[in-house]
């Protein structure tokens, strides 16, 4: 089996014209520099050396700026820090993620005589309203353009979103999402919006102009959306922050949804709602419950959520994999 990897090369904040409302990518990322030629070449060739005995396919990611709206000479440059790794073989091509109103004609070309296969674009939301509150500085109208031009060019397209933003809703977030469908992404990041020490959300939170989602509303909310992407065939990379130690240890984090697993909460949760219905079963005797083998640990759920459910009704309650059901779905044998 052929595993993928993506060595992340974090740029906090290059090149970004706006301070959006929730961005301090430095705290974000955990990372506080922008890393050099030689910084850039050790984290690879140490990523590298980490999985050298595993078969797999690898790229480079630049993340956490808006790489195409450096000069176009440093793109270059940075681009070519990874070409003898790409010609070596070790490395098979670049993804990177910037901002919609920065991606033009030229800069696609330039990406793709430099070996990038994938662009992700910072959507956030396809709501012009959500986008003004946020201090996004592009609309929604720029997203799909941009969109259109990257998939056009041959590239596949990343687009990302976040739920809870100031002036958000369900209803707009199932639109953004829906609108990501739409235009065409390969894959994508949910992200629940935090409240971040020293963004501008900080200070209206403090004043009580903001309030984030809670956890349980983030998990509810994204578990209607990530089976969206996922019947729209859509890879979903990342769902929740990436567990940096400052929001780990809670120095840079002021408020919000952020829990180190909390992809497993919203699997737990959709296996929740599938099996709710068991608790209507006549019996309340022993249970056995036949699952895909790839979902048996979401379907018992974080901490055991979904069993100490069904320990409420049934005096036991077995998982067992199977092979045969290859959906989320179930199917039952009572005893």
């Amino acid at each position: 089996m052929t595993k993928h990897y993506t060595i992340p090369i974090f740029i906090p904040e290059l090149a970004c014209p706006f301070q959006c409302v929730f961005c301090n990518q430095k705290k974000i990322s955990g990372h506080q520099n922008i890393p050099n030629e030689k910084e850039i070449i050790k984290i690879i060739e140490d990523h590298l050396q980490s999985f050298k005995n595993i078969r797999r396919t690898v790229e480079v990611g630049f993340f956490g700026g808006s790489f195409t709206g450096i000069p176009i000479d440093e793109q270059r440059n940075y681009l070519k820090i990874i070409k003898p790794f790409i010609e070596s073989g070790e490395i098979k091509e670049i993804r990177l993620s910037t901002r919609p109103d920065y991606i033009n004609d030229d800069i696609l070309a330039m990406l793709a005589e430099n070996h990038v296969g994938t662009i992700e674009l910072g959507a956030q939301s396809f709501h012009d309203d959500v986008l003004k509150k946020t201090r996004r500085g592009h609309t929604a109208a720029q997203i799909e353009k941009a969109s259109a031009s990257i998939i056009s060019k041959g590239f596949k397209l990343g687009l990302q979103m976040m739920i809870g933003l100031p002036g958000d809703t369900f209803e707009k977030s199932m639109f953004t999402a829906n609108k990501i469908i739409e235009a065409g992404a390969h894959c994508t990041r949910i992200y629940p919006a935090l409240v971040i020490k020293d963004t501008v959300m900080h200070k209206w939170y403090d004043r009580g102009s903001y309030k984030p989602l809670s956890l349980d509303e983030a998990v509810d909310w994204t578990s209607v959306i990530l089976p969206l992407f996922e019947e729209a065939g859509i890879n979903v990379i990342r769902v929740g922050l990436h567990p940096s130690e400052g929001l780990l240890s809670g120095d840079e984090l002021i408020d919000g949804p952020f829990h180190p697993s909390f992809r497993e909460l919203v699997i737990t949760n959709i296996w929740k709602k599938i099996l709710i219905p068991l608790l209507t079963n006549e019996t309340d005797e022993n249970i056995e419950i036949y699952v895909p083998p790839n979902e048996i640990n979401f379907v018992i759920g974080y901490k055991s959520l979904n069993k100490k459910m069904l320990l409420q009704k049934f005096n036991s309650v077995k998982f067992i994999a199977d092979s045969n059901i290859t959906t989320r779905s179930f199917t039952l044998n009572n005893s």
